[in-house]
């Protein structure tokens, strides 16, 4: 196959297919490319093994994906990677650059936040615009400001309202529902069984219905070192808290806490839509704020607004002020230092008190 990789790449005619040539070799044999010189950090974290583990946390939610809805949630996801992958070679091409395996997690998330229900044509409008507005149009993989798969998600939901909320299929069986765990609750306050939101057997969008698979996912992920633990555990102790707090001063409105964690897409969002190292702030005390405010803002669309679910609106707006938050964050612990005024002598030089320079160094100043 490699030596007809190499004549196909040599055609002059398919030169504009060369991103696609580079991808399938990567794919097939593996990359030989190799640095010129030191330095060097030894690392095995690079964007193949990132994108490999996380669809290997994703695995036990698509598996029950496939058992609660049947076949129609493969071809959802087949649709998502064929036309998504369509933008990403597109823009590839264009660009005359190697195509990115970014699309890989993305093409899988987008369907799995939808309802099982949706007509395919949504799924491939969706991930498209996600793709096009969320990543490409801000230069491509590792560049985009906001989460590609939830700006798809978004804008399918913005634009196609009744279809994205009024028919669920309820797991194992092809009953169709209007209501959600989350919107029962908003109309009647009626809490669904802890156990039936665990396990599968609550309505919901694709990918969040087996929430234990979720959580392995999500801690094998963590476990690797290639999702940030940070952002997980404040997003689930915010919401934790302030539905506590809320549900005692407006039960009406705001959900108890264990129903808030296993409801909706928590956790789906919190462990892998929420961590995603581009979208989010690098700094430790950012990544705090980051989930800390997602929570916050999860709890507060669920209990006062007109949507039922919080969680893709609070992380579409946090990724919007993850760079804020860095920046404040760099800017209180890295300050200047402050310039001498003229005239001013130099202040002296810090001395540990070990040497024999004849400063006192806290040790008497004797030689």
């Amino acid at each position: 196959m490699k030596p007809l990789l190499e004549k196909a790449r040599r055609n002059r005619f398919l030169k504009p297919m060369e991103p696609v040539f580079d991808a399938l070799e990567a794919a097939v044999f593996g990359s030989d490319a190799t640095t010129a010189g030191g330095p060097h950090c030894v690392d095995g974290l690079d964007i193949k093994r990132y994108m490999t583990v996380v669809i290997a946390g994703l695995t036990p939610a698509v598996l029950a994906a496939v058992w609660a809805f049947g076949v129609r949630s493969l071809a959802m996801i087949v649709v998502s990677y064929l036309f998504g992958g369509l933008v990403e070679v597109g823009f590839a091409m264009a660009r005359k650059k190697h195509i990115h395996e970014g699309f890989l997690v993305t093409g899988l998330i987008f369907p799995l936040t939808l309802p099982p229900t949706v007509p395919l044509w949504v799924v491939a409008v969706g991930v498209v615009v996600g793709t096009l507005f969320g990543k490409e149009m801000f230069g491509g993989t590792g560049r985009n400001i906001f989460n590609p798969a939830l700006v798809g998600r978004l804008f399918v939901t913005i634009a196609f309202p009744s279809i994205m909320s009024t028919a669920w299929q309820i797991p194992g069986s092809d009953a169709i529902t209007t209501a959600t765990p989350l919107g029962m609750y908003k109309t009647s306050q009626a809490v669904t069984a802890l156990t039936d939101l665990l396990v599968g057997r609550a309505t919901g969008s694709m990918g969040e219905v087996f929430r234990v698979g979720l959580i392995a996912g999500g801690l094998f992920v963590i476990w690797t070192r290639v999702s940030e633990w940070r952002i997980p555990l404040s997003y689930l102790g915010s919401v934790a808290i302030l539905s506590a707090a809320g549900h005692r001063f407006a039960p009406a409105r705001v959900a108890p806490p264990l129903f808030q964690l296993f409801a909706g897409g928590l956790m789906l969002g919190a462990f892998f839509m929420a961590t995603d190292p581009v979208t989010s702030p690098f700094t430790k005390a950012g990544k705090w704020v980051f989930g800390t405010m997602c929570g916050l803002l999860t709890v507060l669309i669920r209990g006062f607004s007109g949507y039922v679910e919080g969680v893709m609106f609070s992380i579409v707006i946090m990724n919007g002020l993850a760079p804020l938050i860095d920046h404040i964050v760099l800017k209180a612990t890295f300050r200047p230092r402050p310039r001498a005024k003229a005239g001013a002598p130099a202040p002296a030089p810090a001395h540990c008190g070990s040497c024999a320079c004849g400063r006192d160094g806290g040790r008497g100043g004797e030689r």
